[in-house]
This record gives C-alpha cells, structure tokens and sequence, in this order.
C-alpha cells in the first residue's frame, strides 16, 4: 500500500486562539523630537509565530470571516497591557479600537480599569487610537463613548490622518488629543512638494485645534529632518525601531543623531520642478469687469440706453441661456449711431446687426501662458473691442486688451519673485525665506554667489534663445552638485544664482561647478569661435573688445552657527556673498571664500555707508 500522507490540521479558529492565550504583543517606539527621548510604544498583536495567523493582517481577515473582530480587538488590547507592563516601560501605551470595539470599551469601562489597576498602569498612561477600518455612522452619538474613555483618563488618537475613513470631519468633531499622520504622507516627504503641503496644512490645524502631531513611516534622515524642522513633534517608523517584542528603551544613535543634526532641511517647495506658471484665476479676477449682458432678442435702442445710464462700459455682450453670443464695442456702436437717421433706421432692428460676432472669449480658469499667447496673436481685435470672460461657459464679465497685458505682467512678475520662469529655481522670496529660517536657527552656512563672466556679450552675439540655453546649462550644473536636503539653490535673476550650503563638503562641490560649467559652455559656441577661444564684440564705449569664453565665479560668505539674526540680515548676507561674488570675478581661479570675521568687517562698513548716503 501507497505510504499515507500526513494528516491535515486545520488553523485554530480565533476564539481557540483567544481562549488559549495564543497571542502575543510587539512594541514600536514613538519618539519626541524636542528631547530625543522615547514618548511612548504603539501595542500591535501579532499571532502564533510561524503560523498562517501570525500577520495582524491575516489575524482580523480571519476574525472577519468568522464575525469576531470586536472580541480579538479587545482580546489584542488586554494581550498588549499586560506584555506591556511586564516590560516596565517608560512612557504611554497606544492602543488601536475600531469604532465598534470602542463602544464597547467604554460600556465595560470598570472592567478596563479593573485590567488596567490589575497590570500597574495608571489610564492616564494609555491612549486609544481610532483605526481607519470602519466609518462612524453616527458621529453624534459616538461622543458619549468619547467623553466615557476620557473621564477615566485615557486619551484619544485620530489613527493614520488622511485616508479612508480619518478625515478633516472626524477631526474637527471629535477633537482628539493625538493626531498620527498616515506614512504615505511622511514617506518620501523631503523631496514631495505636494505630501510636505498637505502635511504643513494638516499641521496648521494642529495648531488651531491643541492637537499633538505624530508623523508615522519615518524611514530615513532626510524624511525625519524636514518633518522635524516643520514643527511637528514627534515621529515613529522603522528609522527609530521595528516593532518588537522586547523594544528599545533608549533611542538608537543614529536617530538620535539625525535628531540633533545642526543642519536646516530644505524644504521641498522650493526646488520643485516644472512649470512655475500661476494659476490664471488670479489674473483673470485682476482684469475683469463685471458688466451687465443684454439678451440675443435685444434692440439697438437697448445698447443705447444701456451705454448712456453706464458711461465707463466699454461693450456689452450678448448672450444666450447665458453664455456669449456676441460683442458690441461703445466706440464703434457710438460712432455709427451719429450718422443721420441711424436711430429711426436701425434703432429697433436686432442687436446683433452690428455686433462682433465671434468675440474672444476667455475662460476664467485659463491659464496665464494660454493668456500671454493672445498677446502674440494674429487676431488682435480684442485690443479695441475688448473680450468676454466666462466661467463654465456662462457669461462672468468683460475685459479689455489695456488689463489683458497689465494683469499678465503683473502675474508674472509676482511669479518670477517666487520661481525663476526660465530654470524653474526658487526667486528671491523663498531665498531670503530660507536665510531666515537658517538665522532663526542659528545654522552656521556658506552662502555662495553665482554669476557668469562675458555671458552679456555672448547673449549679445548669439540671442537670447542661446543665452537661456547657456543659463539653464549652469542652473543643471549647480542643482548637480547641490545636495538636495542640505543646500539650498535658488536664481537671483539674470545670471545670478545664490547656493546656501550646509553641506560639509561645500567647497568641493563650488569647484566641481567652476570646472563642469567652464568646461561644458563651450560647446555652446560656433566651431570658429572655439578655435579662436571667444568672440570679437564691443566694450559698454563702444570700443572693439575679445571676449574669452563664458566662466562661472563664485563668491562665498561664511556665516557661523552663531551669527544669529542679532548680528545679520539676509539683505546683508547677500550683500556681503555679492561683494565675494565681485572678487571672484577678477580672481583666475573664479572663486573667493569671504570668512566670519571679513564679513562682520564688511557688514559694519556696508552699515556705515548706507547710512553716510541716508544723511546725504
């Protein structure tokens, strides 16, 4: 006979695992950044190790298959409490609830703080932590369950903030004590402009409401540093510590270290990439004119009375169910109307007779290139009639050519102060921002003043289009050597640049960038003009010149740890790097490091000399 195969064993369902006591619980630390100390553990259960059932995953589908969710939540607590208090940790116990297993904490509070008193752990020491896994389908009536839990002292969590069903509604209604930011938000965060905005809002919130920030999925420094420097007060992830059944009482080194590192984080908004053009609603909302419409069945008679009772209307549109059909200029409709007879002619015929019948039309939502390109269009009608502004479609106002270019230009240059339009690089806003932020937090630094040498003549002779090619050229040359979460690169305008270094190697990196640029500009020029080593031009007299080659100087300040903003400003910091920048320009090597103690010394004769020509 076949030898026999080994019996089956089917998996313990979960009540056998509850009534045997077969689970058991790991620890996660939660750190505080102000101290570097260990706030607190999250409690996670975990099953039979080495079983299909181990994975807190594989345990609740399993629970939800078999209807017994809200009994292995409470039987996970009680697991978690007493491994937790048989460990003598310090600081408070996370624990996780459904709403439903919340409810019924809270109906047996005495045999929880039965549990609680039993283990050696005050309810002031545990936190409950609302999980994301099922939706409160009566908020109103889940706030006595609330109330209950926290008259016994415990506090309450909001459990991965920002998906399923942890929303800004839950927030606000429930007021709890700890919000945990979810990780998909914090992973990656130093270098995603979009997570670091939506968790700079949620931390606003924060601030309004009292509630304590936790920002989960901490994984790395550079994600620890920016979630640091914004503010937010503690963490947890795999950076400082695994779950674990046995958790460390004491932060890692490395953590700590990365904790207390004296370097600023950049922020991710202001090295983002891609097209920097503002949204057109601000421009549309800076050009528009409300005005009324007249319908498609209206009199020429109408246009005239409406063009008398508003004297300033320029036109007037013509719609249907609301959306534009036609436009009517004053000047011209005036104009016409003057000659003989006009009035008893035409004054009851249609509008539309001497209507523009195909006006420019703007949406409002358009954006501010699609707006400048209108400018540069064949069609230029609009310059007299003006246009039609809708919003969905339907009729919004007018606009007049005169406000068309004016609220571009203006867009434009507000833009431009907040990122470069060419490179892409943060403007001078985020750069004195950034010098701020490093002054405030007494950060030593070196701020680094970059400008291109002979780039007016090879702009003059080769245009402007070559010449953007050239500046964008140095602006990927400086973001290469750049590192990213500890120096700052922003575009002063022109072929001006500003790099503020925290990077220890920092000198390394603005030779590497003299040498890559002087080296790779060349290929920008014709053949002939290679071989000859320049281009022939003119001086600002006029006189023939030869210019050499386009070069790259740098002029660099060092600004100590402790040169708070008692001693500077980030205008004299610039003024300073700009004088460097200056230097550099006639040094061979293109590059001049300006140290502390020059600098105070120019700072003080930079004082003295604005405040000689105030007197003046």
């Amino acid at each position: 006979m076949p030898p026999s195969s080994p019996p089956r064993y089917a998996a313990p369902s979960i009540g056998d695992l509850i009534a045997r006591r077969d689970l058991s619980a790991v620890f996660q630390p939660i750190v505080d950044f102000d101290d570097g100390a260990i706030l607190g553990y999250e409690g996670l259960i975990r099953g039979p190790a080495g079983s299909s059932l181990e994975s807190p995953f594989a345990l609740f589908a399993q629970a939800n298959a078999e209807g017994c969710v809200i009994a292995l939540e409470h039987a996970a607590a009680r697991t978690c409490v007493e491994a937790f208090a048989k460990l003598a940790c310090e600081g408070k116990l996370f624990l996780n609830f459904s709403a439903g297993a919340l409810r019924q904490l809270a109906e047996t509070s005495d045999d929880t703080l039965a549990l609680l008193r039993h283990a050696g752990i005050a309810p002031e020491r545990i936190v409950i932590e609302l999980t994301e896994q099922s939706a409160i389908p009566d908020v109103g009536n889940f706030m006595p369950v609330l109330a209950a839990l926290r008259t016994a002292g415990a506090q309450f969590a909001l459990d991965d903030y920002g998906t399923a069903n942890a929303s800004m509604n839950l927030w606000v209604r429930l007021q709890p004590d700890v919000v945990k930011i979810d990780r998909f938000f914090i992973h990656d965060i130093a270098s995603d402009p979009l997570k670091f905005e939506a968790v700079r809002a949620m931390q606003h919130f924060a601030n309004a409401s009292g509630a304590k920030l936790v920002a989960e999925g901490i994984e790395n420094e550079a994600d620890l540093i920016v979630v640091r420097d914004m503010g937010i007060g503690c963490g947890q992830g795999y950076f400082f510590g695994r779950p674990n059944a046995q958790p460390a009482r004491v932060v890692a080194d490395d953590a700590r270290k990365a904790i207390r590192a004296g370097h600023i984080a950049v922020f991710p908004e202001t090295t983002r990439s891609g097209t920097a053009s503002p949204s057109g609603g601000v421009a549309s909302a800076k050009m528009m004119v409300h005005a009324p419409a007249l319908p498609r069945h209206a009199t020429n008679n109408d246009v005239l009375e409406l063009f008398n009772r508003l004297p300033d209307l320029h036109a007037v549109a013509v719609v249907e169910n609301d959306e534009p059909v036609a436009l009517i200029n004053r000047r011209s409709f005036m104009d016409r109307y003057a000659l003989p007879y006009h009035r008893e002619l035409f004054g009851k015929r249609p509008c539309l007779l001497f209507a523009n019948a195909s006006p420019m039309v703007i949406e409002k939502s358009m954006s501010v290139e699609q707006m400048a390109k209108l400018l540069a269009s064949d069609d230029q009608r609009y310059l007299a009639d003006g246009f039609v502004i809708t919003d969905g479609g339907k009729y919004a106002g007018l606009g007049t050519g005169e406000k068309l270019v004016r609220a571009v230009t203006e867009v434009r240059i507000e833009a431009a102060r907040y990122a470069n339009p060419l490179t892409f690089l943060p403007g001078n806003i985020p750069i004195s921002s950034h010098i701020s932020r490093l002054l405030d937090n007494h950060a030593g630094f070196y701020a680094c003043y970059v400008d291109l040498n002979h780039f007016k003549p090879f702009n003059d002779q080769y245009g402007y289009w070559q010449g953007d090619e050239v500046l964008k050229f140095a602006a990927a040359v400086l973001a290469d050597v750049c590192d990213p979460t500890r120096d700052f690169l922003g575009h002063v305008g022109g072929d001006d640049f500003l790099i503020l270094f925290q990077s220890e190697d920092w000198q390394e990196r603005v030779l590497r960038a003299i040498h890559v640029f002087n080296e790779g500009a060349q290929r920008y020029y014709a053949p002939e003009d290679r071989v000859a080593g320049g281009i022939h031009g003119e001086d600002r007299r006029g006189n023939p010149t030869f210019y050499g080659f386009v070069t790259m100087a740098i002029g660099c300040v060092h600004v100590e740890p402790d040169g708070g903003p008692t001693l500077y400003s980030s205008e004299e910091i610039a003024s300073v790097a700009a004088l460097a920048k200056r230097r550099a320009k006639q040094d061979a090597s293109g590059f001049v490091l300006i140290e502390a103690h020059e600098s105070a010394t120019l700072l003080r004769g930079h004082t003295e000399a604005q405040r000689g020509g105030a007197a003046e």
